[in-house]
């Protein structure tokens, strides 16, 4: 797909991973884009930052798919359709199984965790999808790129990750059923386990956590560069071939236990 002059839907897209493809698909690609995001205040400085023309802001609980459903038919009142979804909104939902005291957990933070990051996946994913069928097909008979953010922590979750773990495990778990199904459509499904980046999110865990985190990066030994994310997003949406997988970028990371 030929980003030029298409619409896509980044969801957590005022911040980190999300603002810099959203950043990359307007300057470098000339796309349009539409942000979900619940942060009003950094949506609009990235309004002011790439211009009205080529980008909306949209007050957006994943979580709630009534609000999901309005902000993709928003989104095509805006800009006529939608061609691309990435999902990069969630939360990190830090829990233990059993605490100090030895009693079960209250399942809340679990519901909650899950509530963002896995069903607000198949949220945006069912909407987006169902707008992008009714595009006029492309090249391949495409229609739409779905790209939805794993974390390394699908595969090696760390203790007291349960809930993180288990909701970007099913995020990957999402993709080669849906890039099945909507086949059918011309929509292609993707997602991405990124490792450790430089965002705001890595870099609230502290110096000292972070220099651990960056010492399992094998090569190259720091974290990532959220050019280097965008710039995967666009290629996937331009590589026709990338349906149903998994990519992981993380310079050969993996998460010790703790």
């Amino acid at each position: 797909m030929n980003l030029a002059g298409k619409v896509a839907i980044i969801a957590g897209g005022a911040s980190g991973l999300g603002r810099r493809t959203a950043e990359f698909f307007v300057q470098s690609r000339n796309a349009k884009v539409v942000v979900f995001d619940l942060d009003d205040r950094a949506a609009s400085e990235l309004r002011d930052t790439l211009g009205e023309r080529s980008l909306a802001c949209l007050h957006v609980d994943l979580s709630d798919e009534r609000q999901v459903a309005q902000g993709v038919a928003d989104a095509v009142a805006r800009f006529g359709a939608v061609h691309v979804s990435v999902n990069c909104a969630a939360v990190p939902g830090p829990m233990r199984i059993v605490d100090r005291e030895l009693k079960a957990s209250n399942c809340r933070r679990f519901a909650d965790t899950i509530a963002v990051n896995l069903i607000g996946a198949f949220n945006l994913m069912a909407h987006a999808a169902a707008q992008m069928a009714r595009n006029e097909p492309g090249e391949d008979l495409e229609r739409g790129v779905v790209i939805n953010v794993a974390s390394g922590a699908a595969f090696e979750g760390q203790s007291g990750q349960s809930a993180y773990a288990a909701s970007k495990a099913g995020v990957v778990g999402l993709s080669l059923p849906a890039a099945r199904e909507l086949s059918r459509y011309g929509i292609r499904v993707n997602s991405i386990a990124p490792g450790l980046f430089d965002t705001p999110m890595a870099r609230s865990v502290g110096a000292d956590a972070l220099d651990a985190l960056t010492a399992v990066v094998q090569f190259p030994n720091r974290p990532g560069d959220p050019q280097e994310f965008a710039r995967l997003c666009a290629h996937i949406c331009e590589n026709a071939y990338f349906n149903g997988a998994c990519i992981r970028l993380d310079g050969a990371a993996r998460l010790p236990p703790r």
